[in-house]
């Protein structure tokens, strides 16, 4: 009896078949920002892969979108199935990034993923995780 695997190729070509739908399992994560500022802003988005790259603050991915009304919206295409994590903030005096106060607390509105909180730093990797593996939506809450 000749199974159809033991052609030549044939291994090749079912291995193939099994892996090409994986690239298809690429999401999009939508993201819609609320609770900004009235006034114009710039906001900056960023999302993390891990916890090493979250703690360290090297983003896989950033955007920026004009605020309007206090909401933003955008979208990262083409994620590949995991767990990510998105910080953003609002910034509202043009200067390109998170304004603070001289104790470290933000001076512009910020929010995390999940509206994760930290205490008195930002929230683990953990607490901002969402899980990507097909078309998200997600929503932040900015503070």
């Amino acid at each position: 009896m000749n199974f159809p695997l033991s052609r030549p190729g044939a291994r090749a070509l079912c291995a193939a078949s099994l892996i090409s739908p994986l690239a298809a399992l690429a999401g999009d994560l939508s993201l819609n920002v609320a609770d900004g500022p009235a006034a114009e802003a710039t906001l900056y988005v960023a999302l993390y892969n891990d916890a090493a790259s979250y703690a360290d603050s090297k983003a896989v991915a950033s955007q920026t979108a004009p605020m309007q009304g206090g909401k933003a919206r955008l979208v990262f295409t083409g994620l590949a199935p995991g767990r990510y994590a998105l910080r953003a903030f609002a910034d509202e005096n043009g200067n390109g990034k998170l304004d603070t106060n001289l104790m470290g607390m933000p001076t512009e509105r910020y929010g995390f993923s999940n509206d994760a909180k930290g205490n008195r730093a930002a929230p683990a990797f953990e607490a901002a995780a969402i899980i990507v593996d097909a078309d998200l939506q997600t929503v932040i809450h900015l503070r």
